[in-house]
């Protein structure tokens, strides 16, 4: 396993457990009534998407988290522009699942090259 994996795999880890341990101190001020249950399933997906890219660090394993990826991303930025009360988690983990996404893609372009 790459060192870019391992690294994202770390990364990926701790911001699921920060989300299952202390969600709602992540956005300041007023915590809408369900962002703490939803950041918490989100971050049982970020652990185990970690694991299973430690366990079987595989091509495949790798799009397929990049993807979850993506698409989180993209549902958190039509959150944000749909539902103004969730604006800001939504922004925020927008922001994370972007550089998560390209953590995992720079990870993989770079054991494909070494």
């Amino acid at each position: 396993m790459s060192r870019g994996v391992r690294a994202t795999a770390v990364l990926r880890a701790g911001w699921g457990l920060t989300l299952l341990l202390v969600p709602g101190r992540l956005a300041p001020g007023v915590v809408p009534a369900g962002v703490v249950p939803a950041a918490r399933v989100l971050g049982v997906r970020h652990v185990v998407q970690a694991a299973a890219s430690v366990v079987a660090p595989t091509g495949t394993v790798a799009v397929l988290g990049i993807v979850v990826d993506a698409v989180h991303t993209g549902s958190c930025l039509v959150l944000a522009a749909a539902a103004p009360r969730w604006r800001r988690a939504a922004l925020l983990d927008a922001v994370i699942e972007g550089g998560l996404t390209a953590a995992a893609w720079g990870a993989i372009r770079a054991a494909r090259r070494g």
